[in-house]
């Protein structure tokens, strides 16, 4: 009796614990399965269907977003079963919110709804050189140094972090490594305070520059205040406001967001390409050109969505193509698609496929995953390689998205992101 009793208690268990799974895997595929944002045209209506396995009731928090169902009456509520379809109606532009609940009872989510105008640009793909001044002076790490007496010191050791920023010395605003270098020199080894912005917040250390076996003062800390690089301009919009990359500028060695002060665009020729493999991504390797003739633009704002900025008259001379519509988030589908690229010495589209489309992705530069099927791509570059990041994506004659990564151990397959993700920065 005691051994059925055991038996059937772990049974009960059993049972609950596959409800509690079941129920909190169809919980996370019904909320991946439901967009966290869509976009509707301004005075326009649209069709969606979730394609839920359950009956869930649709509310909106505005009047400037009308619901409607079956019995196709607008309204701020309506109930829709599993795989029904249902209609918005939007009015004014702005952002608004649409309540989920499943059953009419349980709150699943709410919906981000942005009224937009349609927007358009102009689809690049060209190399571009990018110069990167970073807003402060980036610590990249610490290290020991031999001091003039032959012993090692670490000043900076577990006072400065990778990825603070030295913003002043003594109280004296720096703008560059070389300022550093010299308000260092001329502490002649007196402790000093040195302000630095770390996480957003200004903060003042205390450190005592070492004398070193070469005779000058340093603080034993590894700094960068600029970064360069290949990369590819996405689109200019009507405004000559252009995206590029489709993800931020890292720095190499703390893979942290670069936080810039200001950028420029310059003019670029690649020289070669190195064709990706299994367990190693490919390279374009060019030449910048820097100097006054040779800028295409300024950069404002690195994000983790890409760079963005300006593009001078020079560079709007030069451009060529017809501007075209942007994607909204939901018009993205599975299928084919093109990239464009300048990679063989003139722009032009090569066939790819659009696999996957994740709407809710946790990282926005990784809402496609794409794969390269041209024929002539695939002998030229191998696939995807590193400076192709920001080739814009074309599909049924709009703007959907950007290439962004590659995957290591696949280069004819990377991930993308959305046009629309792009363009509101």
């Amino acid at each position: 009796m005691m051994g059925k009793s055991n038996v059937c208690r772990w049974l009960r268990r059993l049972f609950w614990l596959s409800a509690l799974g079941i129920t909190g895997y169809a919980w996370y595929s019904m909320d991946r399965a439901v967009p966290d944002r869509v976009s509707i045209l301004e005075n326009e209506t649209e069709v969606f269907d979730f394609g839920l396995p359950l009956s869930a009731t649709l509310f909106s928090e505005s009047q400037e977003v009308a619901l409607g169902g079956g019995s196709n009456i607008p309204a701020d509520q309506i109930t829709i079963s599993s795989s029904e379809s249902f209609f918005m109606s939007a009015g004014e532009q702005g952002r608004y919110q649409v309540g989920l609940k499943l059953f009419g009872l349980i709150k699943l989510k709410d919906i981000q709804v942005d009224v937009v105008d349609t927007r358009y640009a102009i689809p690049c793909g060209s190399p571009i050189g990018i110069y990167l001044k970073s807003d402060g002076i980036m610590v990249i790490g610490t290290g020991r140094i031999t001091g003039e007496d032959g012993m090692e010191r670490d000043p900076a050791y577990g006072k400065l972090k990778s990825g603070d920023y030295i913003e002043a010395f003594n109280g004296q605003p720096l703008d560059t490594k070389e300022e550093l270098m010299e308000a260092v020199n001329d502490s002649q080894g007196q402790e000093a305070v040195v302000t630095v912005r770390r996480e957003g917040e200004a903060i003042d250390v205390s450190l005592q520059p070492v004398k070193s076996a070469e005779g000058d003062y340093k603080l034993g800390a590894w700094v960068r205040d600029d970064t360069q690089g290949i990369g590819t301009i996405t689109y200019v919009d009507m405004n000559g406001r252009f995206g590029a990359l489709g993800h931020g500028i890292s720095d190499s060695d703390t893979g942290e967001l670069v936080e810039t002060g200001e950028g420029s665009l310059y003019t670029t020729k690649i020289m070669g390409i190195e064709k990706g493999s299994v367990g190693s991504p490919g390279l374009l390797s060019g030449v910048i050109y820097y100097g006054p003739q040779s800028r295409m633009g300024e950069i404002e704002k690195n994000t983790n969505e890409g760079i963005f900025g300006t593009v001078n008259e020079k560079f709007m001379k030069e451009l060529d193509g017809d501007p075209v519509e942007i994607a909204r988030r939901q018009d993205v589908r599975q299928g084919e698609a093109y990239i464009r690229s300048s990679v063989s010495g003139e722009t032009r589209d090569y066939a790819i496929e659009i696999q996957r489309v994740d709407l809710n992705a946790g990282h926005k530069n990784k809402s496609m995953v794409i794969k390269v099927t041209d024929p002539e791509l695939l002998s030229l570059t191998g696939g995807i390689v590193q400076g192709m990041s920001g080739s814009p994506i074309l599909q049924d004659g709009r703007l959907v998205g950007a290439v962004t990564h590659v995957f290591v151990q696949d280069a004819a397959r990377g991930y993308g992101i959305l046009a629309e993700d792009m363009a509101a920065d």
